[in-house]
């Protein structure tokens, strides 16, 4: 999966919006008003995307992958960094995502939720 193809997923989680807060780069993915994904472009050209994980399975992925790797410059615990170099299968990423958007919707507040229409 590439870096067009990462974004396009990310916006089919509903609610999902694309935001630059630090500038140009990283495109930030946000559900509310809270971040679930983080794509960038390394300083050697490698694309990443940087997403919420459970701490138990964000570390069970780091020994799985070598693309994985603890969060770049975020919670080390609780977000991990994939570099995408075609070695994580396309199915895992969007498993990675789901998963990320998950966490995040949780803990939103109620309002936000209804404002996305999450509940009713």
């Amino acid at each position: 999966m590439n870096m067009s193809g990462l974004t396009a997923y990310c916006l089919t989680q509903p609610g999902a919006r694309e935001d630059y807060p630090f500038g140009p780069e990283p495109l930030v993915m946000k559900v509310g008003p809270k971040m679930f994904a983080l794509l960038s472009v390394g300083e050697s050209g490698q694309p990443s995307i940087s997403l919420k994980c459970d701490p138990e399975l964000a570390y069970l992925l780091r020994q799985q992958y070598a693309a994985v790797k603890p969060g770049y410059h975020l919670n080390k615990q609780h977000w991990n960094t994939v570099v995408i170099d075609g070695t994580v299968p396309d199915e895992e990423l969007r498993g990675m995502i789901d998963d990320s958007y998950a966490l995040v919707t949780r803990s939103l507040t109620k309002a936000d939720k209804e404002k996305l229409g999450l509940i009713r």
